[in-house]
Parts: C-alpha cells; structure tokens; sequence
C-alpha cells in the first residue's frame, strides 16, 4: 500500500523503474485521496506507466487476467515447440540432410538458416530471398564467406547493419555436438524481431538433428571413401591390374584417369599437429581436411580423384597435353589457398607436392613417388606450408636421396667450416655474402649491387671468406663443395 507520505513517493518510483517494474496499480481513497504531482511527474519521466484502478476492482481480478495472459502466452510456446518437433522429427525419419534443415529452420524463426563446419565453413544455408546474402555481409563472416566462429559467442546477439542505421539484425548461435565431438554451428539470422531464449531453444534441438544428420553423412563417407582410398592405393602402388582395367574401374567410382593428369599430394605439417591430441581427435581432423580437399577439387575438376589416407591427402587432377609446370603450380597454389584458408581443411598448415604430367595410369605410382618427395624435401626447403613442383626441386632432388642426414650434416660443417659451426650474426651475413657470389659466378660488381656493399668492402669479405673456407674463387671444384654444403644447410631438418 501507498501510504500517506508524499515526499517519499517520487524515490518510489524511481527505484520500481529501476528494478525493472512494468507499471503500478493504485485504488485510491484508502490510504491516498489523491497522487502528488511530484509522483506523477517523476513516473512520466521514466516513463513509468500509473494506472487508477475503479473501486469495483479486485485484487483477484487483475491477477486471474494476469495469469490468463501467461498461461495462453506459454500455450503458444509449447504449440510452437511441439510443431517444431514433429517438423525436426520428420527430418530424422525421412533422412533429411543438413539443406533439408535449414529450409525448415528458415520457416520456422523465420529469418535466414545456417549450418557451418567448425572452422566457420558454411555447409548448408536456407532463407527468404536476399536474407542469407544480407547476413553473409555481417562483420561476423569474413571476406571469404567463413563464420567467425572464434569470435561468435554461443546465444543470441544484435548487430547494426551501419552507422547511424536503426536496422538491427539479430542471430543466434548454438554448437553442433555428437559425443566429445565437436561438428560446427548452427546459425539463425532474423532482420525482423528480437531473436529470444524459445528459439535457441529450439535451435538446440536442431542442432541435434544436424549433429545425426552430418554423423551419417560421415559413416556413409567413412564407407565409400574407404573402398576408393584402398582402389586408389593400389593403382599408386601399381598392382590394380592393367591399364584398361583401372580406367574402366575408375569410371565406375565417377573419375577419369585415362587422361593428362598430375599427382598431387598433401600432408599436414608435424608443427600443427598438437601433441596433446588423442587419436580418436586426429582422425576427424584428418577426415575433414580430406572432405574439404574433395570438396575444393570438385568445383574445378568433378571426374579428379580425391582420397585421404592415414597422414596424406592425394588428388590427381586433370591437365592439357601442353600445360607447363608454373601453370599448374598456380592451379595448386589456388587450390591449397581455398582449402587451407577457409575451405574447411581446419586451418591447420600442410605443405604440398606436385609431380610432373603423365598421360597413362601406368605412370601414377611413378608420379606418386615424385609428389611425396617434392613435399617431403620441399618443406625441408622452405619450411611448412611449402607447396613445391618435383621439377622445382633441382639438386635437392639428388640431396634427399641420401639416407644418412648425419653424413650430410658432416659434410656441411667440413666444407663450411666456421661458418656454421658458430652461428652468429657475423657468420651469417658471410655465408650470405659466400651465397650470392656463388649465384652471380663470383661477378664482384653485380653482387655488390645485390648485397648494397662498397665494391672495396666486398674485396675485404672476399678475402675474409678465402681464409676461411680456402681458394674458392680459382678453384671450381671447392666452388661446386661449397654450393652443395650451402643447399645443405638450406634443407631443414637435416
């Protein structure tokens, strides 16, 4: 009850407004004659609805229409919920896929849908026209089309669609798990209301369906990619049977290897793979950097083969009779920039081998050998991420052919002498100067220019660095041991 002291009422208000109160009902005449102006003028300034109830009204009669109001209120959510469970249960029964979902989810919100991997790959989308358009241009999508999921929060959240806009466009975000597994995230997108607690809600039930919708897209995979991994290992092994064989083999399984092709290999570097993961967590790791391979081959080459083995990933891709290695270099680089960047290989880095044309498949176990060695001796070379041409590798070649790294590692350190031996900064910088004069056929000037030296500046290094390793600049044959034992050094890991 209000009782009869003015000046306390306006503090009243305040606080109620404060602790989030709807409104007030008063029924004047017992306790108060009247509200004082002071009340009412603080309840319009935080705009704090008064309402005089008739003296006619009882307690009972405000809260039976209260309550009616909540209980049809919650009839309405479970009637809602319960249609959004025969809807996702039809989906279930009826085998629907993650494209199935989304269009129901579309209808259901309604807004725009989504499904994504858990590197933020969108997998499946849904929604009224222009709406998924609209929601990819949200600064939660990177330039590429990937979901930032690292920076999305799981529930619901509001975003301007610009500066000085009103438009609010609301989403929500629940996970997608199976088990321990973590399989993506399910995505709604709504311009045109608030997205609430009822529709995560039911956005966690989705998500289950999503959850057992891409676990048997992933058994159904598991099978298949099994039986082409095992046909495919055979023929890189040479023992499929003849030529004609394999081919007419391979047209069952929907790939064309009786043409010009290249053999490409990748593998994911030791670097990213993380110590602390058991190997039931490696295995889907590996299973999606070979689904996002094969998914990012088949946009450019549908009839490629595209397998996943235990560390590796193998395509063998389509070329023209005349292609030369830099072009195929850069449809690999743009093919490995797509799958390692956001086309779903979980950002984890892998380094590349390609080798050189064939045009039978009698040739693949030959061009096999030639991808694993460019990416073996490729990431030796430049480190992971490497993406090499077996054509590229050039003496490397014959260097990694030597199965002792410790003999190799011998002759390094006797040809370059202190140079390696104590690596300091000084000594680098000599080994680059050893290095470029060598590149340039000992051409004093032209290495100078390169390396920004004084002409007599370099003179001194010259003679410093022949003290060192000895007559290199008149004897060709210490020349050639000194070029090998800096591509020595050059291999990393050896």
């Amino acid at each position: 009850p209000l009782r009869s002291i003015p000046d306390t009422l306006p503090a009243l208000v305040q606080e109620l407004a404060d602790r989030g109160l709807a409104g007030i009902g008063v029924k004047l005449g017992r306790y108060l004659d009247e509200l004082p102006a002071a009340m009412l003028a603080e309840a319009d300034r935080v705009g704090l609805p008064i309402v005089a109830l008739p003296d006619g009204v009882g307690f009972d009669d405000v809260i039976n229409q209260v309550l009616t109001s909540v209980l049809n209120r919650q009839a309405a959510v479970l009637a809602r919920a319960d249609e959004v469970h025969r809807a996702l249960l039809d989906i279930v029964l009826t085998g629907g896929g993650l494209d199935m979902l989304c269009a129901e989810l579309a209808g259901i919100l309604p807004g725009a849908a989504m499904v994504t991997s858990t590197d933020g790959r969108v997998l499946a989308s849904d929604g009224p026209s222009g709406e998924v358009e609209a929601a990819l241009a949200l600064d939660c999508f990177d330039a590429s089309g990937r979901f930032l999921v690292e920076s999305e929060p799981i529930g619901t959240r509001a975003e301007g669609t610009g500066p000085g806009d009103d438009m609010r466009t609301r989403r929500a975000v629940v996970p997608i798990v199976a088990g321990s597994l973590d399989h993506g995230r399910l995505v709604a997108f709504s311009a045109e209301r608030e997205l609430t607690g009822d529709d995560v809600h039911i956005l966690e039930r989705a998500a289950t369906v999503a959850a057992l919708a891409i676990t048997k897209a992933q058994a159904v995979s598991a099978v298949e990619s099994k039986y082409q991994a095992d046909f495919l290992r055979d023929v890189l092994a040479g023992r499929a049977g003849a030529s004609a064989q394999v081919v007419a083999h391979a047209h069952s399984l929907g790939w064309d290897i009786g043409r010009p092709m290249v053999v490409v290999v990748a593998e994911t570097d030791p670097s990213s793979m993380s110590a602390e993961l058991a190997p039931e967590e490696l295995r889907p790791l590996q299973e999606r950097f070979a689904t996002a391979w094969a998914r990012t081959v088949r946009q450019r080459d549908a009839q490629a083969p595209v397998v996943g083995f235990s560390h590796e990933v193998v395509a063998v891709l389509g070329v023209s009779e005349d292609v030369d290695s830099e072009s195929i270099t850069r449809t690999v680089r743009d093919l490995a920039r797509q799958v390692g960047g956001d086309g779903g290989g979980g950002r984890r880095s892998f380094s590349t081998g390609i080798s050189r044309p064939i045009s039978s498949p009698d040739a693949l176990p030959g061009a096999y050998e030639q991808a694993r060695k460019a990416v073996s001796v490729g990431r030796q070379m430049s480190g992971p991420s490497a993406l090499t041409h077996f054509d590229g590798l050039g003496v490397f070649r014959l260097l990694a052919l030597v199965p002792d790294t410790a003999e190799l590692r011998s002759f390094a350190a006797e040809a370059l002498g202190q140079l390696i031996a104590n690596d300091t900064a000084e000594n680098a910088d000599l080994r680059m100067t050893l290095s470029v004069l060598l590149d340039t056929n000992l051409n004093v000037a032209e290495t100078a220019r390169i390396l920004h030296f004084h002409y007599n500046t370099l003179r001194y290094r010259i003679v410093k660095l022949e003290r060192i390793l000895g007559p290199f600049t008149t004897d060709p044959n210490l020349r050639l041991t000194l070029s090998i034992a800096l591509l020595v050094v050059q291999m990393r890991g050896i």
